[in-house]
């Protein structure tokens, strides 16, 4: 057991360095990365072509590097937007790694490209002890998930600089309790801001964007107290993770539609 530990404090230790150097290469460019992360079927694909799009609208030079264990569906279908997207195919792996990224960036993103999205694999265990050298850690949970999600998966809801719930039009067809979603996200991830979405009508499809925009622009981006550490992993709440020196903004939501 200590064997197999080390070695994949090993392995994320090599991650982190690689994520760093990534980041630290495409901040240099004026990129910075959003890492988008939840479990299959929440709709993260829809929403992000929405918000890819808008983003073209508006002229903002923005790409998306969409990842699954088969299939170049997504791609495709981000494509649709105008925007530069391409397929990254993992192979059965459950996760994105920096390597990963790197590797599919060279030779593709354009140079003008302002924001990179990166849709990691539907999964909400792997994919949140790995830094791809993101700026931004984006969970996404639709309301038919259930509202006890984040304290079932909480290294994934306690990293996200913000949460996005989708599919919100279906809400009270699913029985989704608000109120008891918002009060768990907050126990693992206090302040974090929460915006309401869908996909169909177009809701907080601006309200991403805008704070995607900010982070671009300098803007203080949330401390979430689950971020990995230098070795990258991420502990458990009580393990003494809060990020000291940090006060937490208030949590705030899209209004409803």
């Amino acid at each position: 057991m200590c064997q197999s530990t080390d070695v994949r404090q090993a392995v994320l230790a090599k991650n982190d360095g690689l994520a760093t150097a990534l980041r630290d290469d495409l901040t240099r460019r004026g990129v910075i990365v959003v890492n988008l992360l939840s479990s299959p079927g929440s709709g993260k694909t829809e929403l992000l072509g929405r918000v890819l799009a808008r983003a073209v609208q508006r002229g903002i030079p923005v790409a998306a590097l969409t990842a699954d264990l088969a299939t170049e569906n997504d791609a495709r279908r981000l494509a649709r937007s105008g925007a530069p997207a391409k397929q990254l195919l993992t192979d059965g792996l459950c996760h994105l790694e920096a390597r990963q990224v790197r590797g599919h960036l060279e030779g593709w993103l354009p140079e003008d490209t302002e924001l990179l999205f990166v849709e990691n694999v539907g999964n909400l265990v792997c994919p949140a002890s790995y830094d791809l050298g993101e700026t931004l850690r984006i969970v996404l949970m639709a309301v038919t998930e259930g509202e006890d999600k984040p304290l079932k998966y909480p290294t994934a809801f306690g990293s996200a600089h913000l949460v996005v719930l989708t599919k919100t039009d279906l809400a009270e067809a699913a029985g989704f309790d608000e109120d008891a979603f918002h009060a768990h996200v907050h126990r693992v991830n206090p302040g974090v801001e929460l915006v309401r979405s869908c996909a169909r009508t177009g809701d907080g499809v601006d309200t991403v964007l805008e704070r995607v925009l900010a982070a671009r622009d300098g803007a203080p981006v949330h401390r979430p107290p689950l971020m990995p550490q230098p070795q990258g992993h991420a502990h458990e709440p009580g393990e003494g993770h809060v990020v000291p020196g940090h006060p937490q903004p208030h949590a705030t939501s899209a209004p409803a539609s």
